[in-house]
């Protein structure tokens, strides 16, 4: 909340209290009885009765009416501002304030917690990108509430000083008809003890020739006393309706003094209190970033210790081994020894097997070749023999 908004919040505050010091008359509740009124009010009383005149008729209908004329100039002139306005806003103003709020969540900062569905889909922001631009909508939200419910107030200071002239206007209005009502019921005496038993009289004293005319006259008189007594219990009633209307404006204008309270209230101390919990919310989240990095760093370092000594462990490891071989390992040396035996072993095999089967083809060999001249010497002896046929074929 800004300054000028504060300092605005406090001058209203002060006019709110300037109003609270103002005490409204109580209403009288009962009727003025001529004889028991005093001199202001008798002549006042005797005022109004000389308004009356029994013969038009018009003058009754509109008699006490007058009363109403200021009463009737300050309602038209409050309700020309109502039209122009919700009168649920200052009230809404307030819910907005709230909504606005307690939309924002801390719980919404926790890195551990878990993003929904819905937030995983749509490729939520980081939390704290997230955060820091929902503080600042909030900050601009409390600005213009802030301003606005300002508004509300002067406006509404504006209706509880209309309130106050409303009721002063409909206190008169409501003694003034209790003089005219007084001044009614003073002529409608009047009227029955002195002016219409005159008139019986005359007609009773009358001419013939003037009966008709002293007799309509009587009626018509008392037509007229019958109509101002019809409008004294209109004024009568229109007064107990003025008396109830007065406690409503009070009504009314403490529930709008209670609603600027509840708004200077708002704008003095609660809205700094929120803003102050914003701010430390900020503070928090900022720290606990802060020591997260802190934090990663740290086991980043810790990461690398550890890995640098199981690094240095293996490499130690497999240096050592080397520097502890011979230039040739003996398993080696054992198994290309064994190798070469096996070799040796083998050709010494293969050179016996291949002398031995070559002993064992000359000896073939011999029989074969006796064979083939055994066969050859007894075909020779035979004229049939297979050389005789060889040789007549050939010949």
């Amino acid at each position: 909340m800004s300054e000028d908004i504060r300092q605005k919040a406090v001058s209203a505050l002060k006019e709110v209290d300037k109003i609270n010091e103002v005490i409204l008359p109580e209403p009288k509740g009962e009727l003025i009885e001529v004889s028991k009124a005093k001199a202001p009010e008798k002549k006042a009383i005797k005022e109004r009765m000389a308004e009356i005149d029994m013969a038009n008729t018009q003058s009754i209908i509109e008699f006490g009416s007058k009363a109403q004329s200021g009463i009737q100039a300050i309602s038209q002139e409050m309700l020309s501002g109502v039209r122009s306005k919700d009168t649920g806003v200052a009230g809404k103003s307030l819910r907005d304030m709230v909504t606005s709020l307690r939309g924002f969540s801390v719980d919404e900062l926790n890195p551990n917690r878990q993003l929904s569905w819905w937030e995983k889909l749509l490729g939520r922001a980081k939390p704290v990108a997230e955060f820091m631009a929902r503080y600042e909508t909030v900050q601009t939200q409390i600005d213009d509430i802030t301003g606005e419910l300002l508004d509300h107030e002067h406006i509404l200071l504006k209706d509880i000083k209309s309130l106050d002239k409303l009721y002063g206007k409909t206190l008169s209005f409501y003694d003034e008809l209790a003089l005219y009502i007084a001044a009614g019921t003073a002529k409608l005496g009047e009227l029955d003890d002195t002016t219409i038993p005159a008139k019986a009289d005359d007609l009773e004293n009358a001419r013939k020739d003037e009966g008709v005319i002293r007799a309509q006259e009587l009626r018509d008189l008392r037509a007229a006393r019958d109509d101002l007594e019809r409008r004294v219990h209109d004024l009568k009633l229109t007064r107990q309706v003025t008396m109830q209307s007065l406690p409503s404006i009070r009504l009314v204008q403490e529930n709008d003094k209670s609603l600027v309270t509840k708004i200077n209230s708002t704008l003095v101390n609660t809205v700094p209190l929120w803003e102050t919990q914003l701010a430390q919310a900020v503070t928090i989240h900022r720290s606990r970033e802060a020591a997260g990095v802190v934090k990663e760093a740290t086991d980043l370092t810790n990461e690398l210790l550890e890995a640098n000594a199981e690094n240095l462990k293996v490499a130690n490891r497999e240096v050592r081994e080397q520097m502890e071989r011979g230039v040739f390992d003996i398993e080696s040396i054992k198994k290309a020894n064994q190798n070469l035996i096996d070799t040796i072993e083998e050709s010494l095999a293969i050179a016996d097997a291949g002398k031995t089967k070559r002993a064992e083809a000359e000896k073939e060999l011999q029989v074969m070749e006796e064979k083939l001249k055994q066969t050859l010497a007894a075909a020779k002896s035979k004229k049939t023999g297979t050389g005789e046929n060889l040789g007549q074929s050939a010949g």
